[in-house]
Order: C-alpha cells, then structure tokens, then sequence
C-alpha cells in the first residue's frame, strides 16, 4: 500500500503535488490545509485523513481533529500537525510511524524505533525550502519513507 502524505498547503494544491500523489490509495495531509477544497480536490485521488493545523479556521476546519491515530492494513500511523504537540508515546501505542508538518521542513527519521515523516511544504514557497510531499510505502515490512520534491522553479 502507498500512501501519500501532504502538508502546509496554505490554501495552494499544486498540480506537481496532485501528480506526486496519483497512484497513493490514501492521503494523509498533516495541517494547514487552508480550504475543505483541498481535501475535496484530494478526496478525487484517494480517501483523505486530515488534522487540523495551527492556521486551519472556520467551520470546515473545526470538524478536523488535532491529531488522530489511524490503523489500515496493519499499519498504525499517527498524525498531528506539529511535532511539539505529540501527545502520546507512540513506541507505547504501538505506532508505526508519526507523520507531522508544521516546520516546512521535510524530513524523514526514526525516533525510539519509531518511523517520523515530515512531508515538508506543498504550499506557498517559505523560508527557501523546497517545495514537497512524501509517500510512505508499507507494502511488506517495516514502513519506507521518501521525501519528493516537486518541479515548481527555482529557489530563492
């Protein structure tokens, strides 16, 4: 199974990141989202599971949780928009690996046996980091990660 992961598009769904994610049969946007037509334009590719981030306002957004932890074909994720705010000891609950935006930096690790996944920023460029997603592959085994840097210009 493939999964795509997204985060800190602001209001801005590339058609680079839309291409990255096709083929994913889900979708894990990690915050700050910045319009349900995100996830409705991401719900077209695969099902979608969202959290709410930091800039995420308004009704759509309210119905969005803070963090959720999700099990699909024996893999066991847990999502939360910022890495400060984990809220579990996920080697304890058993997940298999926690997927956090937030920072716009992409960036893929291993904390106490537990697999962590920034996706980075689909979004606006901030900061001069690249503008990315990743997908998460947990076919046979231990979960892999890759980080994929969309084609959107130059750096700054």
């Amino acid at each position: 199974m493939r999964i795509g992961l997204i985060a800190d598009t602001h209001g801005l769904l590339r058609p680079e990141a839309l291409d990255a994610l096709r083929g994913c049969a889900w979708i894990v946007h990690a915050g700050d989202i910045g319009s349900a037509g995100i996830l409705a334009a991401l719900g077209a590719i695969a099902p979608v599971t969202a959290v709410r981030g930091n800039n995420d306002r308004g009704p759509w957004a309210d119905a969005l949780p803070e963090s959720v932890t999700l099990e699909r074909d024996g893999l066991r994720l847990h999502v939360v928009h910022d890495i400060a705010d984990l809220a579990i000891d996920p080697a304890a609950a058993g997940v298999d690996a926690v997927v956090a935006g937030h920072s716009h930096r992409p960036r893929i690790d291993t904390h106490a046996g537990v697999l962590r996944i920034n996706p980075g920023s689909a979004g606006p460029r901030r900061f001069g980091l690249p503008v990315t997603v990743a997908r998460l592959d947990a076919s046979g085994g231990a979960p892999v990660a890759v980080i994929v840097e969309l084609a959107v210009g130059p750096r700054r």
